[in-house]
């Protein structure tokens, strides 16, 4: 809120400061001035006193520079968001474990044990000579 208040007080300057520079009168119209070859020798023309119109240009430039500032730092932060003080989320609930496969229980003792399970051998037996191709 502080942000836009500032940013629409700073719109104002800006266009405050705009039209206190149009108001004021040209100490040169001419070309001859322009140059140097006006009749006052001061580098840029004659110092006249300190008007209304000056003042509030000094002051408005002020503010300008101020503001511009002020406003990049506080943008340089960012926003604040409506959430950013609330707690965070509770985590989500963990999916229940299945239990682990039962171990084989043990044969009785009077029992055979069974015997591994036959693997198939490395090679194929090789066919008798006399069968059919």
């Amino acid at each position: 809120m502080l942000y836009y208040t500032l940013t629409a007080l700073y719109i104002l300057v800006c266009l405050l400061l705009l039209l206190v520079i149009l108001l004021q009168q040209g100490k040169g119209g001419d070309m001859a001035s322009a140059f140097g070859g006006g009749s006052s020798q001061a580098a840029f023309g004659a110092r006249a006193g300190a008007t209304l119109l000056t003042k509030l240009t000094t002051g408005l430039a002020a503010a300008f520079m101020i503001g511009a500032l002020v406003l990049a730092v506080i943008g340089q932060r960012g926003p604040g968001s409506v959430l950013s003080g609330s707690a965070p989320p509770p985590a989500p609930a963990k999916p229940a474990q299945t239990a682990p496969a039962p171990a084989p229980s043990p044969a009785p003792a009077g029992a055979p044990a069974t015997p591994a399970p036959a693997t198939p051998p490395a090679t194929p037996p090789a066919a008798p000579p006399d069968a059919p191709k």
